[in-house]
């Protein structure tokens, strides 16, 4: 299966970060699955977890902030770079230990989207704030 953001780049869109789910937010699923293996129902839980892992995709290019969720049922995000106002972290107290939680991405016109699991989401919110203070900056520059 190929990368959603990787096939839905524009001409000349480059992908400057990419975020990736936690593991560890999986904990409870990946827990649950292990102990109810006996009965079955565990491999249900456990494919839960993989399918958050590897069907979560986080990326901010040059023009957009893309985000997509889900295998069978698909949810994107897909946000200009010039629209967006902030980044907010949501985490939970695991969250807060194990390093992940949800990148809510808010944009002009009062669109907000919550992007889950996002491993290491502060650096992530970081570096993408830092990307576009350098596209304000550069855009406030008068000739």
């Amino acid at each position: 299966m190929g990368s959603y953001i990787e096939s839905n780049l524009g001409r000349d869109e480059k992908i400057l970060e990419k975020a990736h789910v936690s593991w560890l937010s999986q904990f409870w699923y990946i827990l649950i699955g292990i102990l109810t293996l006996p009965v079955g129902v565990g491999v249900l839980f456990l494919l839960l977890a993989f399918i958050n892992v590897w069907t979560t995709e986080l990326a901010i290019t040059n023009r957009r902030i893309i985000a997509k969720t889900g295998l069978i049922r698909r949810n994107t995000i897909e946000l200009k770079v010039t629209r967006v106002e902030s980044l907010g972290v949501d985490q939970s107290i695991l969250g807060r230990i194990f390093n992940f939680g949800s990148i809510i991405v808010k944009g002009t016109g009062g669109s907000n989207a919550p992007i889950p699991y996002i491993a290491k989401p502060l650096d992530f919110r970081q570096r993408v704030n830092h990307y576009l203070d350098e596209l304000d900056d550069n855009s406030s520059i008068e000739i």
